[in-house]
């Protein structure tokens, strides 16, 4: 389980997200504009990530970036062939760049679709892309830049979520070679090499499946039917959709603590609380991400003007400016009591001296 750590920005102290009330019920309706951003505290700041060991900006495009828990570890993707020694074509990559060392190491050589996705220890990062006629899942040994073997190589594997300690993988298969034609949410425990199928779906559309930190809950939707549910690995069971009947829902994720599902629903973002059934409304925003204790959501407002990410506290509706440049970023963006979140930009003021014209991933942190 990713930690839950505590912080404190302009006197304001955080702790982790309390729950209780009725299933489906709308709880609270907090203000979708964001509030200017308080002054940093000493030691916050942004920094630029897709940089060699020696602060050598990219010069290739970097993005789809993730970050363990604790913010020590930022997997990302670049097409710059100068961070790392062996890296000598301009061809795109996965790298983890280690905060504490100021180490860059790039993966293996698959070029990504999607974000790269790492564990909360640091240990492992998966990601995926095309294989020849088929998606292919390469997880890899950070430490040693070493493959993992995962048992779905007969088919098209992608969408994968490491738990913390990178033991369990969620992905999804797609089974368009075999009839029925459709595509299976499975979950696969590395240590005893078994494997548990969590849903069979009869379409081939994006089920972007979410594991919490203990590998005991699995969230996906069911893009046909616009679902969300919920599966519960001790007993097997599916529960949902979580966002009620009639209801159209697409899944953001899946908090580390399994506690809360992020939703989208028209313009809405929505927090489900999982033990109370409850649902916390986010006004006229899109969810990006939720950090590991459920209690931050980092949203990027709708229509034009002001800031492009912002990081709202859900326990006191307060918001901070994540970027005021137009910025994006993906699930897993956020560390653990929002200390740390990763974005990319293309915007050349976010840092001093940049000066590459490239897209580059970025965090920002509070303390």
């Amino acid at each position: 389980m990713r930690g839950h750590a505590r912080r404190s920005v302009s006197g304001r102290g955080r702790r982790a997200l309390s729950a209780a009330v009725a299933v489906c019920a709308v709880t609270a309706v907090l203000p979708a504009t964001a509030t200017a951003a308080p002054a940093i505290a000493s030691g916050a700041g942004v920094e630029r990530i897709s940089v060699a060991a020696d602060g050598t900006q990219g010069d290739g495009d970097s993005a789809g970036a993730s970050i363990t828990s604790d913010g020590r570890h930022i997997v990302f993707s670049s097409a710059a062939k100068n961070l790392t020694a062996d890296t000598t074509t301009a061809t795109e990559r996965v790298y983890v760049r280690d905060q504490r060392t100021g180490q860059t190491k790039g993966l293996g050589f698959l070029t990504p679709s999607h974000s790269p996705v790492i564990s909360d220890d640091g240990e492992y990062a998966a990601y995926y892309g095309r294989w020849f006629n088929d998606w292919r899942i390469r997880l890899d040994q950070v430490a040693t830049a070493r493959e993992i073997s995962l048992d779905c190589s007969a088919y098209s594997c992608s969408q994968p979520s490491l738990n913390a300690d990178g033991r369990h993988i969620a992905y999804a298969i797609t089974t368009s070679k075999l009839p029925p034609i459709g595509q299976r949410v499975e979950v696969q425990d590395l240590n005893a090499h078994t494997k548990e199928i969590v849903a069979e779906l009869d379409h081939t559309m994006s089920a972007r499946p979410s594991i919490s930190g203990d590998g005991r809950f699995v969230a996906y939707q069911d893009a046909l039917a616009q679902d969300v549910l919920l599966w519960d690995r001790t007993d097997g069971t599916v529960s949902g959709p979580v966002e009620g009947a009639s209801v159209a829902a697409a899944l953001v994720q899946l908090s580390d603590d399994g506690g809360k599902v992020v939703y989208l629903s028209g313009s809405d973002t929505y927090v489900h609380d999982v033990a109370s059934g409850t649902a916390q409304l986010v006004p006229d925003v899109r969810g990006v991400a939720i950090d590991p204790t459920g209690r931050y959501l980092l949203y990027a407002p709708r229509g034009t003007g002001g800031p492009s990410l912002v990081l709202r506290d859900l326990r006191t509706g307060t918001d901070e400016t994540v970027s005021d440049q137009p910025a994006s970023a993906g699930t897993d963006a956020v560390g653990a009591g929002g200390r740390d979140v990763v974005f990319q930009s293309t915007a050349d003021d976010i840092v001093p001296d940049d000066t590459n014209g490239k897209s580059d991933v970025f965090v920002r942190h509070y303390y």
